[in-house]
């Protein structure tokens, strides 16, 4: 069994319009919809700034409509 390599790749982590997170690779260009949330960092240390930061799930339209001001 080869020896998975270790991904020393940077990431960023990226946030859209409904405040749903991601990790994207930093060398990319950004997909639209997605913009920069300012945390770089490696894999895993992104992955758990969104664990941190990203606490309720929903995306923002439904947190909206479920306070009443669709707005």
């Amino acid at each position: 069994m080869a020896q998975e390599q270790a991904d020393e790749r940077t990431y960023r982590v990226v946030v859209n319009d409904e405040e749903q997170y991601s990790i994207w690779l930093a060398d990319r260009d950004l997909p639209l919809g997605w913009r920069a949330e300012g945390t770089t960092g490696d894999r895993a240390a992104c992955l758990a700034h969104i664990e941190r930061v990203w606490t309720d799930m929903r995306p923002l339209s439904l947190r909206r409509q479920m306070a009443g001001t669709g707005a």
